[in-house]
């Protein structure tokens, strides 16, 4: 039985949706206050847009591109992180984050603030870490270096580490368990696995430090580099692979929990987006509203797709990208609440 320490997980990740304003717009009812900020229009093309108090709140990135870190002016994007959510300004470019009437969603992760140094690697860091939920976000300089190695502060082996250069136009980089220390992601592309030794070094993460060559993804040199670093907390979090069946009646995936939210890739096919779904945006099963971390499209809803179940979830489509035949996929899961708490109360289903 999956029991677990953390019986509420809004105290650590929480999806909240919100109406744009165009103007001054203080988001709250997140539960706490939020360390990374995943923002993405759901009406109209507009950019995934995130923020984190590591970089600081008006420095932007772009999941679904290879652009490099962006400083909002002070008339756009997000104004303050906030004890209940965070503050937006009047969105006077049209970056997506605040458009007057426009439906939004944001996915808010808890760490613990601006973060502290971190001796741990032979690359020194700055880590904002949260034990108890397993993530942190480390910002580090890259030396170039072909055995590089960076403390990441969560005291356990990593399970997902997302990479971004944050000074150079390349692409996102993704370490996932389920594909080892040989094989990367690239989270702005549909690309399938890529095996390169400049990733990883070929060497599995510790629980101190992961290693890395010298790919101008992850180290290269002089430049600001920054990570999401998440390890897996039973009733909370899962990061896992499973083999999809190509069937309308698809794959169960079991992870111990009610989701709340769920992001899945490909790995074998070259044209499968990053696919993401939320217990907000969907409020019933069969569950259709789709976001993809590597496009700008706004919010579409394919006949069926997926179930949210008291302890997993199940594909109801034939989709390629989410449940291709015989194909590898890898996802990792957020809680809405635990199969069974430390509190002995069972999840039910939706």
């Amino acid at each position: 039985m999956a029991y677990t320490t953390i019986n509420k997980s809004t105290d650590y990740f929480n999806t909240k949706l919100y109406t744009g304003n165009g103007s001054t717009n203080a988001i709250t009812g997140v539960g706490f206050q939020p360390d990374w900020v995943w923002i993405k229009d759901r009406d109209t093309s507009q950019h995934n847009r995130l923020a984190d108090a590591v970089r600081g709140v008006k420095k932007n990135l772009k999941s679904d591109a290879t652009d490099a870190e962006n400083t909002t002016d002070s008339n756009d994007g997000m104004a303050s992180f906030d004890s209940d959510g965070f503050t937006l300004t009047a969105d006077n470019d049209d970056h997506g984050y605040n458009a007057n009437g426009s439906s939004q969603v944001s996915w808010n992760w808890k760490a613990n603030g601006a973060g502290s140094a971190n001796t741990d690697g032979s690359i020194n860091s700055t880590v904002s870490v949260n034990s108890a939920a397993g993530f942190s976000i480390v910002k580090y300089v890259g030396n170039g270096a072909t055995s590089a190695t960076v403390g990441h502060g969560l005291g356990v082996v990593p399970s997902m580490i997302i990479f971004k250069n944050l000074e150079t136009s390349v692409n996102w980089l993704v370490y996932h368990k389920s594909l080892g220390n040989t094989h990367g992601l690239y989270l702005n592309g549909t690309d399938a696995k890529a095996d390169n030794v400049d990733f990883f070094y070929d060497t599995s993460p510790t629980s101190s430090v992961w290693t890395m060559s010298n790919s101008t993804l992850n180290n290269q040199g002089s430049r600001n580099h920054i990570a999401y670093c998440f390890t897996e907390k039973t009733g909370y979090s899962k990061f896992g692979s499973y083999v999809g069946n190509g069937n309308a009646d698809g794959t169960f995936v079991y992870t111990g929990f009610k989701p709340a939210w769920v992001m899945v890739k490909n790995t074998n096919n070259a044209s499968a987006d990053w696919t993401m779904f939320d217990v907000k945006r969907s409020t019933n099963n069969i569950m259709d509203k789709r976001l993809r971390a590597n496009l700008a499209n706004a919010e579409d809803a394919p006949l069926g797709f997926i179930d949210f179940t008291s302890n997993g979830f199940k594909w109801r489509t034939d989709s390629f990208a989410v449940n291709g035949s015989g194909n590898t996929h890898v996802f990792m899961a957020f809680a809405e609440a635990p199969l069974v708490g430390s509190n002995n109360i069972p999840a039910t289903a939706r």
